[in-house]
């Protein structure tokens, strides 16, 4: 390994991740008994209200008879209610995350610093990164909105994705090409690992919608609150990506002369940019909502899935530098 790299920190940074890999599998089981077991199982709000069919017409000449009609059956079982002990379970999990995110935040960091260069210059340090906003998102949403039901999902989508990093994506420590050594590294990787983690969250959200079935009681919020969730950090992260986008074809220009050169990764940073950009169009002039927007921010989830991982272990060309392991 080159002299000018750390060797002790860089390895505690692969045992930080790894640490951070754990702590996110635990965190997932308590956001998990919270969900199964610490919320109150609803149904869709015509499920919730029923109202008899003749209750309206019928109100002035027999109100009492109209009213029995809609009470709830007496014998009809109720929900259980929630478990204090699965609700504790619930907030163990979110002191674990904020754990976990500090492990992840210690882990890139570290890695940085032992390589005296921005930690994300090949998918290993990529993943980690996107892993780490993607849990960020999700804890600063938190503070604002009551997704804690997101958490198992998120913590298993962190824990996977940094799994992944370290058993497939993982190199050693070291120097880059000099191509990568700018400042534009830090706007324009920064930016694309943001949007990223933000539209890892939505694509959980979009995910969930077409798991959740408004006609069945389930411990998942309603399909409208999940494509409201879907909606709101895929407006926040878009023009975060249209400025990544924006940032890397001024880099390219001052790196080899050009703005636009048709490079792999370039067209699917840009099929990614207007396949969301095609959602949010769709959702705000057509007036599409529910399932149809939602299959059409998966696709430009899939995109995005694609943009990050797919392209550099299936396409060569001048980001090729990411460093996949063979």
């Amino acid at each position: 390994m080159p002299s000018q790299v750390n060797t002790g920190l860089a390895t505690l940074s692969d045992q930080l991740i790894l640490a951070t890999v754990l702590l996110y599998l635990v965190a997932m089981i308590g956001y998990a008994l919270e969900l199964a077991f610490g919320r109150v199982r609803t149904a869709s709000a015509a499920k919730r209200e029923p109202v008899a069919v003749g209750a309206a017409v019928g109100a002035s000449s027999s109100g009492s008879s109209a009213s029995a009609e809609v009470q709830p059956d007496a014998e009809t079982p109720r929900e259980p209610e929630p478990e204090a002990w699965a609700i504790k379970a619930g907030g163990v999990a979110v002191v674990l995350t904020w754990i976990a995110w500090a492990g992840n935040l210690a882990g890139i960091l570290t890695r940085g610093i032992a390589v005296d260069r921005w930690p994300w210059a090949n998918m290993y340090e990529f993943v980690v990164a996107i892993c780490f906003a993607a849990v960020t998102a999700f804890l600063v949403l938190m503070t604002r909105q009551p997704i804690r039901f997101l958490g198992a999902f998120v913590a298993l989508t962190a824990a996977l994705g940094l799994g992944f990093a370290v058993l497939f994506l993982h190199v050693q420590a070291g120097p880059v090409m000099p191509a990568l050594h700018s400042y534009w590294i830090a706007i324009h990787v920064t930016a694309a690992i943001v949007a990223s983690g933000l539209f890892i969250l939505a694509g959980v959200c979009a995910i969930l919608y077409l798991v959740r079935n408004d006609s069945r009681a389930s411990v998942l919020p309603s399909r409208r609150d999940l494509e409201r969730i879907t909606h709101r950090a895929i407006v926040i992260s878009f023009p975060i990506w249209t400025f990544a986008v924006i940032a890397g074809a001024m880099w390219a220009d001052r790196a080899w002369g050009r703005y636009w050169g048709w490079d792999p990764k370039e067209v699917w940073a840009f099929i990614t940019w207007v396949a969301y950009a095609a959602y949010l169009h769709a959702r705000a002039t057509a007036g599409w909502r529910g399932k149809a927007a939602i299959i059409v921010s998966l696709v430009a989830f899939a995109c995005l899935l694609f943009n990050l991982i797919g392209v550099n272990i299936f396409f060569s060309g001048l980001h090729s530098y990411a460093d996949v392991p063979n």
